[in-house]
Order: structure tokens, then sequence, then C-alpha cells
């Protein structure tokens, strides 16, 4: 059952740091672009990542070996405020960049690649709330949870239409009272027991097309959930991402006031495509660090000779670098254009969102495999302080999380209707 952090939150905490001049719960009537922080990004959250990160790594052997969710950390991100970092300042919060997000999202990621997941997760559909939800009570309601801590999952796959994500076959039946029903037979859900909320895509009513859809917030309260499939996978364990038949009963003012299309092209997409891509750098990142780690214990054993492997590490250090910049770059040319409908819109944005995510996701299983090989045994290992094991298993769900061919397909055909591409 889904905690029901909305029924406990009437009067959220103001997550620490945060502007309370405006506590209002108002959302704009377009994408808004987020105030510049009001101290260097560099020092904002650094101090309350750390405290995660430590809780993270604490439990994330713990996680993978059982497959559950990282309850501990998701406490902890709730504590100290970073489910809650992208609320704009308008509305009570810290208003973080995508920028920012990404930082937080990498270090996550080298202690625990399935919290970072749930936190990238999130943020992509938190931010559809105050950017495309309106003024609905159903919907403000929520962002005013999420401003104390709530955690948003999402659902948009269904059974029938595979991962593609802007396709329904459910859809929003509404009574003449203003009570809406839906049932969606999901094959993933992440994270649904733990979330405060989810998110549901479903077409506008039953004679819509299968791509006229919107998006749906779904109470525990109002919701059952019925499970239909487990997830017993090789990475990325605690994401939990079973399938469930969502069944709910909730009212018209939690439908987001934007259609699916234009949540999805100016926020879900370039969004979670950035901070997914900033979980598999982390990952990366720290597969390197074992890597230079086991090196330098090599060093300090033949003092006077360089060990073979520095020569690896160096290179790999070269792609992790690459990494890095075309993750951080594609952050800030968020940051940049967050309030320009045109340009989320245009098909050389999604090109580059989609550009970025296949690229992170092929090279983080390379570095961390080279990683591997650097490190040795040690790193073959399934623990210890070199083991590069989880590290890799998590790696490789990347490019299968949202298909990889997939979005190759789709990038093929807007390709040839592009005029611009970079």
């Amino acid at each position: 059952m889904i905690a029901p952090f909305l029924e406990r939150a009437a009067t959220p905490p103001t997550s620490p740091g945060a502007d309370t001049a405006s506590t209002d719960a108002t959302t704009s009537t377009a994408p808004t672009a987020h105030a510049a922080p009001a101290v260097p990004s560099a020092d904002r959250f650094a101090a309350r990542t750390a405290l995660v990160v430590d809780v993270a790594a604490r439990f994330a052997d713990e996680v993978d070996r059982d497959a559950r969710p990282p309850r501990e950390a998701i406490a902890a991100m709730k504590e100290h405020g970073l489910l809650a970092a992208a609320v704009p300042r308008s509305l009570g919060g810290e208003g973080a960049t995508l920028s920012e997000l990404s930082v937080i999202a990498t270090e996550l990621a080298r202690a625990c690649g399935a919290t970072a997941m749930v936190f990238a997760m999130h943020h992509g559909q938190a931010m559809a709330l105050w950017r495309h939800g309106g003024t609905a009570p159903g919907v403000t309601a929520l962002v005013e949870a999420v401003r104390g801590g709530a955690l948003i999952a999402s659902s948009t796959t269904e059974k029938g239409i595979g991962g593609d994500a802007r396709r329904s076959t459910c859809a929003i039946e509404v009574d003449d009272d203003g009570r809406i029903r839906l049932r969606k037979d999901a094959p993933v859900i992440s994270y649904a027991t733990e979330a405060d909320a989810i998110l549901v895509t479903a077409r506008r009513d039953p004679d819509a097309p299968a791509s006229d859809q919107r998006l749906v917030v779904c109470l525990p309260s109002e919701t059952t959930l019925t499970q239909t499939s487990t997830w017993d996978t090789l990475g990325l364990r605690g994401t939990c991402s079973n399938g469930w038949v969502l069944d709910t009963e909730t009212r018209d003012d939690r439908v987001l006031r934007d259609d699916y299309a234009t949540i999805s092209a100016c926020t879900v997409l370039p969004v979670s495509h950035v901070l997914w891509a900033s979980v598999w750098l982390g990952l990366a990142a720290e597969a390197a660090d074992r890597a230079r780690r086991a090196v330098r214990k090599q060093a300090r054993a033949t003092v006077g000779q360089t060990p073979p492997g520095a020569l690896r590490v160096a290179e790999l250090l070269v792609d992790l670098q690459a990494l890095a910049d075309s993750v951080r770059h594609a952050a800030e040319r968020f940051d940049a254009v967050a309030d320009d409908r045109e340009v989320l819109e245009s098909t050389a944005h999604a090109l580059a969102a989609n550009a970025l995510k296949i690229g992170a996701s092929e090279r983080v299983t390379e570095i961390v495999t080279r990683a591997m090989r650097i490190v040795g045994i040690a790193g073959f290992a399934v623990a210890g302080p070199l083991s590069v094991a989880r590290l890799l298993r998590d790696a490789l769900g990347a490019a299968v999380m949202v298909s990889n061919d997939r979005l190759l397909q789709n990038d093929a055909a807007l390709a040839i209707m592009t005029g611009a591409i970079l």
C-alpha cells in the first residue's frame, strides 16, 4: 500500500534553507525557468547530499541483495530536503536547477544506484507538477506535499504498447459529478509501494486516440494496486519495478492542465534523460575511482616503478571526463531554455535528449568494465572495497531502461523531419 503522504502532510515542513517568503501553492501557466541559486551551487546541497550518501552507502549491498527499496535512503532524502530541492522559490522551495540536481544524482549513484534512480525518476515527474499542472486544487495540494518531501512515482508504460510512453490504451472515464475512474495494467511501476503519489498517463477519454494523453495524480487513499509480476533482475534491483494493475477513482482536479505530449517534451523527457545520465556518470566515476585506488595500492608495493594499470587509468579518465562534460552540458542547456517552450518542443532538442541517453548508457558500461579489468580479481569479486560487481550490473540496465533501439528508431523518423540538428 502506498504511504498516504498527502493525508500526513496537511502542513508540510519547509525544506532546509528554503525561502519562506511565499508558501502559497500556485502553479504557473507555462514552463517556468529556475531562479538563480542564492548561494554557489557547489555548496548549496553538498552537505545534505553527503548525509544521504552516507545512509545510502550503508544499506546499498543489502538493498541490492534483497531486491528491496532503499527505504533508509528515501527517508534520508525526505529528511534533508533532496526530494523537494527543485520546488520553485515562489512556492516556498529552493528552486534547484537541473544542473544542481544532476550533481546530486551523480553523488548518490556513487553510493547506491537504486537510490539515485529513485531520486532521478522522482524529479522527472515532480517537476511536471508546477511546470504543467495548473492551479486545480488536487494538483496544487500535491505540489505542497512535494515541498514537504513527498516521493512521486510514475506509470507511463502499459501492457500491449511495450515501452512506448507516448501511447495509452487505458482512458479516463468521467462521471457527471466530476469523479473520474481509471484502470491501467502497467508492466512496470518503480518503487510503487514507497511512493506518496503516482502520476499516470491515460487517454483523455475513451474515444480519444492513443496519443491524446493526460497525466493523472493517483493518491494512495483513492488507489488500489494489484501486483502482477516481480522484479528479480541483474541490476538496479532496489528500484523494485514490479508490474501492477492500478485502479483509481478520483476527482477531475487531479488531472494536470497540459496534455502529456507537452509535458513529455518540455519536462519529463529532457529532465529524466539528464538525471538518468547523471546516475550513470556516478556509477562510472565510482568504478574509475576504485580502479585508481587499486593502481595506487600497486604503486606503493613497487616503489620506483609505474604499475602497468596506471596508463589504463589515465585512458579511463579521458572517457570519464567526456561523459561528465556531456552530462553537465545537457543539464546547463536545459536550464538555459527551461521557459522556452518553442525550443523544448523542437525536434532538435528531442534528438539531443535522446543522444545523451543513448551515448551515456553505452559509455557507462564500457568505463565500468574497463575499471574492473584494471582492478583485477578484486574488482571481479562480488563484495569488497574494490569490487565493481554491483556497479557493473547496475550499469548494464542503462541501455534497456527505455530501450536504446526504440529511441534510435524514433530518432530515425525525427532526423528526416528536422532542418537543424545541433
